[in-house]
């Protein structure tokens, strides 16, 4: 079992960094706590306030009051008495589903519902506690999180690779900085999208509102390259089966970019996807999606293949993961759905 607190988060006494932001040059004026509210998950603006009128609240160096107005370049920091909880890792005797490991990596197919890496609202149950209680002396990376060189969201499922080495740590990021590993992901968009295949670009960053969400900068003037491209696989003309390839791997980045270009996940509550955006009307309609809601009670994404050069064989590995039931399962209500209007469109 690991446990760890990372020395360099301390400054300013003996206050601790929870949390940083550095905000773009479009930012409107808006109250801090309203701000910080919008761009940290489950907290409170009484816990907000509460933080500022203790003087924990930061804006370039000085501590600020809650009716402080965020300005551009600003660059907020919340400092607290005690380290952020994620920095005190606590192995987990929770099942992994691990399709290969050898020395140097393992490769683990997670289940949705189980977030990578602890962090703010969710600091147990992880698949980083996971790690820790069943492998000893993983190597830290950057974000001092032990074995982990990518990620996928707390309701995607699917492959990751985990380093047991300093040395396949460094391979495997290289790996996926210089866009050499393969990352394809299996969903379901809403609407019909129109060409079999093409390649969505656009610079990524939080959005300048809603920070829980990511956001597309087509012009580049802020956030990082990102570029997605897709195949369709199967059409049900309210709903699209599509292929994702990454050559980039930015935070949502699949979830972005399928909604910026109006084909949004189907069932991604974050996004909006959660509601019925391409269809009829009819009762029977809505009855039908919410079916298929609760068969599939998260964003349609699933990370199915995932390859790479093994740190020291130079031997290209290549995963596959089966596409979960309740994916498959919802496809099928589609499936069977546009055969009925089909039939019922030429009687």
């Amino acid at each position: 079992m690991q446990e760890f607190i990372d020395e360099n988060d301390t400054a300013d006494g003996d206050l601790y960094e929870h949390h940083r932001f550095e905000i773009a040059k479009g930012q409107q004026p808006v109250r801090i706590d309203k701000f910080l509210m919008n761009s940290i998950e489950n907290t409170t603006r009484s816990k907000i306030q509460k933080a500022a009128d203790s003087g924990n609240i930061f804006v370039n160096g000085t501590s600020v009051k809650s009716n402080y107005k965020v300005k551009p370049d600003d660059v907020i920091r919340v400092m607290l008495e005690h380290p952020p909880y994620e920095h005190l890792l606590k192995g987990e005797n929770i099942p992994i589903d691990i399709v290969y490991e050898d020395e140097q990596v393992i490769v683990v197919n997670k289940p949705a519902g189980m977030v990578v890496h602890p962090g703010h609202g969710n600091y147990s149950g992880t698949l980083v506690n996971a790690l820790a209680y069943h492998f000893d002396n993983l190597p830290m990376n950057s974000s001092e999180r032990p074995g982990l060189v990518h990620r996928i969201d707390k309701d995607t499922s699917g492959l990751l690779v985990v380093a047991k080495t300093e040395e396949a740590m460094l391979h495997l990021t290289k790996q996926f900085a210089a866009k050499t590993s393969e990352r394809e992901y299996f969903a379901i968009v809403w609407g019909n999208i129109e060409d079999d295949e093409g390649t969505i670009e656009g610079n990524i960053d939080r959005h300048p509102i809603n920070r829980m969400q990511m956001h597309v900068f087509p012009d580049g003037e802020q956030g990082k390259p990102a570029i997605t491209h897709f195949k369709v696989v199967e059409r049900f003309g309210y709903v699209t089966v599509v292929s994702c390839q990454l050559e980039t791997g930015r935070t949502h980045q699949i979830r972005v970019h399928m909604k910026y270009i109006g084909h949004t996940l189907f069932n991604d509550e974050r996004y909006g996807g959660d509601k019925i955006l391409k269809g009829t009307t009819f009762t029977k309609y809505k009855q039908f999606i919410d079916n298929c809601f609760k068969t599939l009670p998260r964003q349609a994404l699933h990370a199915r293949t995932l390859g790479f050069e093994h740190p020291t064989s130079g031997e290209f590995l290549r995963f596959t993961s089966e596409i979960p039931v309740e994916i498959t399962s919802c496809i099928e209500k589609w499936r069977n759905y546009s055969k009925a209007v089909q039939l019922n469109e030429e009687d």
